[in-house]
């Protein structure tokens, strides 16, 4: 066939599939960008060092965390595993982890590898809007969708016992006069590919147990101008983290694009 109907199948396959991008900071095993902070390396001390549990409504665990330090299933090294006893049957809020510094605007990478089939966990982003982490479910509540949003391309997801990564985008809601009159926005890229481009943060799903603000108008809409942690969600499921890393900045337009 003509060389120009190979083009052509191939500039429209890529026009209607997610974007991929060659980049060091971008993907598992990405490095961080400069000015960055690592802020979980998979070591027992950056864990106590950088993280606390968050207490809100539900918390029943305790200091130091619970979560174990264990070797890296993959690759060499060690890595953060959930499933702290406290959040044992799914029970989310009563064992999640925040990092004990609060961000507005940011650049975040994050890995994480699920052992088992229908693993569970969760990246909130100011401790208040999810990415999810979910084996097994494509919908807008499922992996890697901005939770109750958007969902993202399931088949981009590298499985079960495999590293994963996001590399995030993230800016925060803007207020007036104590209103919200900006939305916050968020864009994702999932395993080195553009899964989500600006996507507007409606409200805060999950309830009280969730995170800040989760129920502050019992539909999670009263969101507050403060900062928040970046929160890990341990639903009682073994899920491992490493190479996390966050990069203050400031959007000062509606653009979270890479």
């Amino acid at each position: 066939m003509p060389k120009l109907f190979f083009y052509t199948i191939a500039l429209l396959f890529a026009c209607h599939s997610p974007s991929l991008v060659a980049d060091d900071h971008i993907g598992v095993g990405a490095k961080p960008v400069k000015g960055a902070e690592v802020i979980l390396d998979g070591s027992r001390k950056m864990l106590d060092e950088k993280w606390t549990y968050w207490k809100g409504p539900r918390f029943g665990s305790e200091l130091p965390i619970k979560w174990k330090v264990v070797d890296d299933p993959v690759d060499s090294g060690t890595v953060v595993m959930s499933n702290d006893p406290a959040a044992a049957g799914g029970k989310f809020g009563a064992a999640d982890i925040v990092t004990k510094k609060e961000y507005r605007d940011f650049r975040l990478h994050v890995e994480f590898c699920i052992a088992k089939k229908r693993g569970n966990s969760g990246v909130y982003l100011q401790n208040r809007y999810e990415i999810q982490v979910l084996d097994g479910d494509k919908t807008t509540h499922g992996m890697a969708a901005v939770i109750n949003e958007k969902a993202a391309p399931y088949e981009i997801y590298n499985g079960t016992g495999k590293w994963n990564s996001y590399d995030i985008q993230f800016r925060a809601a803007r207020f007036k006069d104590g209103k919200r009159t900006e939305k916050a926005m968020v864009t994702l890229y999932f395993n080195g590919k553009k899964v989500h481009e600006n996507v507007s943060i409606t409200r805060v799903w999950g309830g009280k147990n969730s995170g800040l603000d989760g129920d502050n108008d019992k539909q999670g809409n009263g969101i507050q101008d403060t900062p928040g942690g970046l929160k890990l969600q341990d639903e009682g499921h073994d899920v491992r983290y490493r190479n996390i890393w966050i990069k203050e900045t400031d959007f000062a337009e509606a653009n979270t694009d890479f």
